[in-house]
């Protein structure tokens, strides 16, 4: 038997792959499938079934494409509708790979058609739970992302205590607990950044399945301190219930190598948004006029899905030489297609044509704390997320975070400087941007971020009790 679990950083998700004999089964594909059919193809199985734990909010799946590829057949546990052909599973059926087994375990409370997969070796014995967005290393699913006029997220959370206590928890300690996401997602407000571990050490470390846990102080405990969900959530979920655009389709619609004559026709189309994904210092250093900093080094795919509102948005993308498939991928998994080419010879074909360049100002933590101090700063803004601003922040500078930036933007002033952090200098920039995109030039971009201000002497730095 062969089990290999693919992690993708930037969505923090784990897909897995599973082989025995000549037959073989994923869960929870990525959109991009052509990995799963070539381990299947190194193994000489064939991919006999596609298992979806729900319908994720966080990214698109490529169950679809797969089944489509490979002929495979689609699993989903009770209350799945789509509008494709695929086997509603029932509480504790299994199916064969080869001679293992795999097991559906109904858990509603993330979703109602939220299921586990329990994994048997040829012995019959538990191997493997593979528990989707059920139950994480360290946390949870959240329960508000199921609710419906008849359904809160308190029902929910009920119903995701009684699973945990009736079907997982009775299960023996050695089995091996893969979920779905780790640390850096949005679908759990504290998950571990390991990736899998024995469910005996979740019993005991995991505040979710602590043995004296009410189900009344679980429901407080999991619907207190949600963060609201990213706008694309909702577009996620209905596209993974519905059959979409191949990755092979949207691959070759992005990767159109545009001239840079051309490029600036669509830069100046209202219609199109220009989105720059190189580095915070080559953006900073020159960049597109109107476009967009969301860089591929750092939580790409998820702002990109908070920030960019409209799913069908059409995307033209600068990035680093190389890199040009990366971004249409990573932007697919979320579920932008639309992205149509690329700047052909990146950002320096745009500056050996002419074209206009723009830049932001960028200044050391240092020189900004000293700044600060001789009272030369107009504003101050600080853009990370209120769990870390309220953990600790400077002294009379307003919270603007990154996730409200459409809205929060407008109370800016065009004819004000703008000094903007984050915690590193990743999100300033992007928030720099798309500020500037609005015609608010005067932003400048402090490097190092709230990491690097709180480590000078003099930074006016305040906490509070969260």
């Amino acid at each position: 038997m062969v089990l290999e679990q693919y992690y993708t950083k930037c969505l923090a998700q784990g897909t897995y792959y599973i082989s025995s004999g000549n037959e073989a089964a994923v869960i929870d594909p990525l959109r991009e499938v052509q990995q799963y059919i070539d381990r299947a193809s190194e193994d000489n199985a064939t991919i006999k079934y596609i298992f979806l734990t729900h319908f994720h909010a966080d990214f698109v799946s490529g169950h679809v494409d797969l089944a489509q590829k490979t002929g495979a057949t689609i699993v989903i546990g009770p209350n799945a509708e789509t509008s494709y052909a695929f086997a509603k599973a029932r509480h504790h059926q299994s199916f064969s790979i080869g001679n293992v087994s795999i097991t559906l375990l109904h858990t509603p409370g993330h979703t109602m058609e939220s299921s586990c997969y329990l994994l048997k070796d040829n012995t019959g014995k538990a191997k493997a739970l593979f528990t989707g967005d059920t139950l994480f290393i360290g946390d949870v699913g959240r329960p508000d992302l199921a609710v419906k006029s008849d359904l809160t997220k308190e029902d929910l959370a009920r119903l995701l205590y009684d699973s945990l206590r009736n079907v997982i928890m009775p299960l023996p300690d050695h089995v091996i607990v893969y979920p779905a996401h780790g640390a850096g997602s949005a679908c759990g407000k504290n998950m571990s950044s390991e990736t899998s571990d024995s469910l005996g050490n979740q019993k005991a470390t995991n505040y979710a399945l602590a043995a004296d846990l009410s189900k009344e102080d679980f429901v407080k405990e999991v619907t207190q301190g949600i963060a609201p969900p990213p706008a694309y959530f909702p577009m996620n979920v209905q596209m993974n219930r519905g059959v979409n655009s191949s990755i092979d389709e949207v691959l070759r619609r992005g990767l159109t190598a545009i001239k840079p004559k051309a490029f600036k026709s669509l830069a100046e189309d209202e219609a199109y948004l220009v989105l720059d994904v190189r580095s915070p210092q080559e953006f900073t250093a020159g960049h597109i006029e109107g476009s967009w900093f969301i860089g591929l080094d750092g939580q790409f795919a998820p702002w990109v899905g908070s920030l960019i509102q409209d799913i069908d948005q059409k995307i033209v993308l600068v990035a680093p030489d190389g890199r040009e498939e990366e971004a249409v991928t990573r932007l697919a998994r979320v579920g932008y297609d639309n992205v149509n080419g690329f700047l052909q010879g990146g950002f320096e074909a745009w500056r050996e044509a002419g074209f206009k360049v723009e830049t932001i100002e960028n200044i050391s933590a240092a020189d900004f704390v000293r700044k600060l101090e001789q009272g030369q700063v107009q504003q101050v803004l600080d853009v990370r997320k209120p769990v870390e601003y309220q953990k600790s922040h400077l002294k009379n500078v307003p919270l603007y975070t990154l996730d409200e930036a459409h809205d929060n933007i407008k109370k800016l002033k065009a004819d004000t400087t703008y000094h903007v952090h984050c915690a590193g200098g990743y999100r300033s920039v992007i928030y720099a941007s798309m500020a500037q995109s609005q015609g608010l030039k005067n932003m400048i971009n402090v490097e190092g971020g709230y990491g690097a201000i709180k480590n000078i002497a003099g930074a006016p730095v305040e906490t509070q009790a969260l």
